[in-house]
């Protein structure tokens, strides 16, 4: 059976080996489509490579990376919340190739930047999202808790806690979590700290806690 995108916020971790199994064409066409509907949302210009076995990472990323030869590029034209977008359109890819049966490896910063760069559809490239049948599912990430990413003002909604929980399963840069949700009413907002990938930080979170809120239940206030 497959999962739904929300139960796939709770088995989604992050995966650095893989194995030399390749991915049916049928489920390359469904995330091909799934990638054109993501980039007319959300404005971004996100293109899929796969088999691409050489020149990928840095030597770092080579000690701990396996098989990793199928990705993401996720790029935008260079525009106002470029980065936040990307943010949001990657964790709907995450998610969905948890859907698929596949685990995922967003990476931000030692890929190879030439040889991805050349490859993308747009000037803004921000890192890449490796997919594939992992050698494990992962293990969950080391997390703050709730009242160290959030506040609610007044009694706490359900649908609050829910949206916070779904958010601390996130993944951020370096596992941080530097973000903090705040709620009033039906409102809510959310603040990273300034550093490295904290836009598309920001966008990742904000669609984990939709949802885990539902979209229905609340509103953004920027």
């Amino acid at each position: 059976m497959s999962l739904s995108m929300k139960e796939a916020i709770y088995t989604r971790h992050t995966v650095r080996q893989y194995k030399k199994k390749a991915i049916p064409q049928p489920i390359l066409d469904k995330l091909s489509k799934r990638i054109e509907q993501v980039n007319q949302t959300y404005n971004t210009k996100i293109s899929l490579k796969c088999d691409q076995k050489d020149g990928l990472f840095l030597p770092l990323r080579y000690v701990i990376a396996k098989n990793a030869i199928n990705y993401m590029i996720l790029a935008s034209d260079d525009r106002i919340r470029a980065d936040e977008n990307i943010g949001e359109a990657s964790a709907d890819l995450m998610l969905y190739v948890q859907t698929l049966g596949l685990n995922t490896w967003w990476i931000g910063g030692t890929w190879n930047h030439k040889k991805v760069k050349t490859q993308a559809q747009a000037d803004h490239v921000i890192g890449i999202l490796v997919f594939g049948y992992g050698e494990t599912s992962g293990k969950p990430h080391p997390s703050k808790n709730s009242r160290e990413v959030s506040l609610y003002e007044g009694k706490e909604p359900d649908w609050f806690r829910k949206g916070v929980d779904a958010a601390l399963l996130a993944p951020t840069a370096l596992n941080k979590q530097n973000f903090f949700l705040q709620g009033k009413g039906d409102e809510v907002s959310i603040h990273t700290k300034e550093a490295a990938f904290s836009l598309a930080d920001q966008g990742i979170v904000r669609y984990f806690f939709e949802l885990g809120a539902g979209k229905d239940n609340f509103k953004w206030i920027y």
